[in-house]
C-alpha cells in the first residue's frame, strides 16, 4: 500500500508577520507570568487568600495562566492562518 506524494512546501510569505505576532504575544504572557512570580516573591501570603469559589489566588492565577496560554495559542493560530491566506493569495495574483 503506497502513500501519495509528499506535500510540496513553498515560501512562507507571512513568516515575518507571524514572528512579530509571536514575540508580541510572548511579551504579553511574560508580563502576566512576571506578575505571578512577583506576588510569590514580594507577598507570598497573598497567594493563600481565597478569592473565587473557595479557591485561593495561587490556584486561580495558575489556572488563569494556563487558560491564557491556550487562548493566546488559538488567537495566534487564527491570525497566522489569515496572514498566510492573504499573503499567498496576493503572491498568486502577482504571478
Amino acid at each position: 500500500m503506497d502513500h501519495g506524494p509528499a506535500v510540496q512546501l513553498g515560501v512562507d510569505h507571512a513568516s515575518d508577520l507571524k514572528s512579530k505576532l509571536g514575540i508580541k504575544l510572548f511579551a504579553v504572557y511574560s508580563l502576566v507570568y512576571i506578575g505571578f512570580i512577583a506576588i510569590n516573591v514580594i507577598e507570598p501570603m497573598l497567594m493563600e487568600k481565597v478569592i473565587f469559589l473557595g479557591l485561593n489566588l495561587a490556584v486561580v492565577y495558575g489556572m488563569g495562566l494556563i487558560f491564557l496560554a491556550i487562548i493566546m495559542g488559538l488567537i495566534y493560530n487564527r491570525i497566522c492562518t489569515r496572514y498566510e491566506q492573504e499573503m499567498n493569495e496576493d503572491m498568486d495574483h502577482d504571478l
